[in-house]
């Protein structure tokens, strides 16, 4: 296991970059702990592979360094990093059996075969794939051949770190929560580090320990999924995790109020008067819908059985409202009130501490 430290490490794909907006990755400090289960998570684009594979060495970085436990590995190759990666789309040998593929890794660094066996066997439960352990993998489905590729990224338990690249992108949804749950197990039984990039944030915070959370080649937020949840450092967290996400509204602030358009809202605390573009944030399990606050057009209720969401405008911004199952709708003049512990504001996309003058 390994801790992995990324130092004013930044990346650009052209050979000549002269400006933030020339790189993939813009310069990130962070160190990721041993041991832990992260999950990088973010649109398509956004830079996920790219620090994956800066990670694994199969590209070097146009400056800074990574280090595993404070060994530069930046110019090191892949092979000597001593880690596992499975990759997006399947990687087997289709003339071998499922069994041989699995155990590749470990014959090729001279395990013992009694050894060899049982973990083999231990690895095929885990992915379903004990039935087929005398099969090539050639005529093997998709996601089959990609089962085979998790359960040899993970046959070896001496690895620095598992690297995960969309592993779950060709199999079904059910195969998919199995999956993660065993992923888990593997985890809390064996305290690899691993890290995990998906788009989808129910895989994300579902696995991980800990989030990375980039937006436009930076990472702005790690955190565990109820710190996402509660406390989003950023606009894009906010609008990205939750489902609906995070309602955010453009406001004018001055010490403990803030002004949507023609109405006035109470915050929680001073925040002074912030100076640049300023929005409060507050995710719609936060938003009670009554006859009293502030007034709402109500566009239509979507019952999706645990609870409704609503959608409404207030003040002609989108807002969203999820409310339990069974909740009374209002009959006529809805309004909305914000609950203290749910508003976060921030301030030029970035979430800003009370405390102003």
């Amino acid at each position: 296991m390994a801790k992995i430290t990324l130092s004013n490490l930044a990346h650009s794909y052209l050979p000549n970059p002269a400006g933030p907006d020339d790189f993939a990755l813009k310069e990130m400090n962070h160190i990721w702990e041993e041991g832990q289960a992260y999950a990088l998570l973010g649109a398509s684009g956004c830079g996920k592979t790219t620090l994956l594979n800066i990670i694994s060495g199969l590209l070097i970085p146009t400056h800074g360094q990574v280090l595993f436990n404070d060994r530069d590995v930046t110019n090191a190759p892949t092979t000597e990093r001593n880690i596992a990666q499975v990759f997006q789309f399947p990687v087997v040998y289709d003339t071998m059996t499922v069994r041989d593929n699995l155990a590749f890794p470990l014959r090729n660094r001279g395990a013992d075969p009694n050894y060899i066996r049982d973990r083999v066997q231990q690895i095929a439960q885990m992915v379903g794939m004990e039935d087929v352990l005398d099969r090539k993998a050639r005529g093997l489905t998709a996601d089959a051949k990609q089962k085979i590729s998790l359960g040899r990224g993970m046959v070896r338990d001496d690895v620095n770190a598992i690297l995960f690249d969309e592993p779950l992108t060709v199999i079904d949804p059910q195969m998919k929560w199995e999956l993660r749950t065993q992923l888990r197990s593997l985890h809390r039984e064996f305290g690899h580090t691993m890290i995990y990039v998906t788009h989808d944030q129910t895989e994300a915070l579902t696995f991980a320990d800990r989030v990375v959370v980039m937006h436009e080649g930076t990472v702005v937020q790690i955190g565990t999924p109820q710190e996402l949840f509660e406390r989003p450092e950023h606009t894009f967290v906010g609008y990205f995790i939750g489902s609906p996400g995070m309602n955010l509204l453009d406001v004018e602030i001055e010490g403990a109020s803030a002004r949507v358009g023609a109405h006035q809202v109470a915050l929680p605390a001073n925040y002074g008067r912030p100076s640049g573009k300023t929005q409060l944030g507050v995710r719609p399990e936060f938003v009670g819908l009554g006859v009293e606050g502030l007034p709402v057009e109500i566009r239509r209720v979507e019952d999706v059985g645990r609870h409704k969401i609503v959608r409404a405008h207030l003040e002609g911004a989108p807002l969203n409202i999820v409310l339990p199952e069974g909740t009374e709708m209002p009959a006529d003049s809805p309004h909305v009130t914000f609950a203290p512990e749910g508003i976060n504001i921030y301030e030029n996309d970035w979430r800003i501490e009370a405390g102003g003058v």
